[in-house]
């Protein structure tokens, strides 16, 4: 069903809604498998034999370091995101008893260059109808995500990059969600009021209730019902995308 320009959506949005903004990493898709297996896959290339369960660990210790230590990829630190993501994974395999310069840099070169590969990302299987139909309803679609400077090529190879008509990465603009910020940008590039744009994202903080600060119509994608917080409202909620065209068709004036 083709709308010229706007969907209208009264009650929930009282402006024409123009765009949508869309989170990324476990909204559209996610990593294929575990980032221990993935290490140790790249790992076991170099002669190594790590266990995934050990490296997993190792790896939420040093994402959490480095994050408080140089958070957003260290952007403002003179750091980007490639070598803040190198910084974990030698930071990571150091942990596991990897001492070897050459060998950790190796790895870390190659896992950073593999994450652009479309056979280490899944795209969840509501995700490309989802966009097709915002587009149909006349809808433009644009990406606020924090994500380092991989993400286009990401979205190319996983086949999305065509929908969106602009990317917003934390790495890009220096700020990163939860910071009202990153949004202000996006909305700069949309040129439209916070009232006619929505937000769909997975994470309650960074997504849900920092788009709705600034005026965007967030909503929550809730894929494992593990969010309960009360004050998001039964409307506001996705359990799946395949629920989003309904709910913007359902309320469309």
């Amino acid at each position: 069903m083709k709308v010229q320009g706007h969907v209208t959506l009264p009650g929930v949005m009282r402006a024409p809604l123009r765009w949508v903004l869309w989170d990324v990493k476990d909204t559209l898709l996610k990593v294929r498998a575990s980032v221990g297996e993935q290490y140790c896959k790249e790992a076991e290339r170099v002669g190594l034999n790590l266990s995934p369960v050990e490296v997993e660990a190792a790896f939420q210790q040093a994402y959490r370091h480095h994050s408080k230590t140089y958070p957003n990829y260290g952007i403002s630190q003179g750091l980007d995101g490639r070598s803040w993501w190198m910084g974990v994974v030698r930071d990571t395999l150091s942990r596991c008893r990897v001492q070897d310069p050459a060998l950790l840099d190796t790895i870390a070169h190659n896992l950073y260059h593999n994450f652009c590969n479309a056979e280490n990302w899944e795209v969840f299987p509501d995700s490309q109808k989802a966009l097709e139909s915002c587009s149909s309803l006349g809808l433009k679609l644009g990406v606020v995500s924090n994500f380092d400077s991989r993400l286009e090529e990401i979205l190319r190879v996983c086949g999305l990059l065509s929908h969106f008509s602009f990317l917003i990465t934390s790495e890009e603009v220096g700020v990163a969600k939860p910071s009202p910020a990153i949004f202000d940008q996006a909305l700069q590039k949309c040129g439209v009021a916070a009232a006619s744009v929505a937000h769909i994202g997975d994470h309650y903080v960074k997504d849900y209730l920092t788009s709705r600060s600034v005026g965007i119509h967030g909503f929550l994608l809730d894929r494992h019902s593990k969010h309960i917080q009360p004050d998001v409202p039964r409307e506001h909620r996705l359990s799946s995308l395949e629920e989003l065209p309904s709910l913007l068709l359902q309320h469309m004036g």
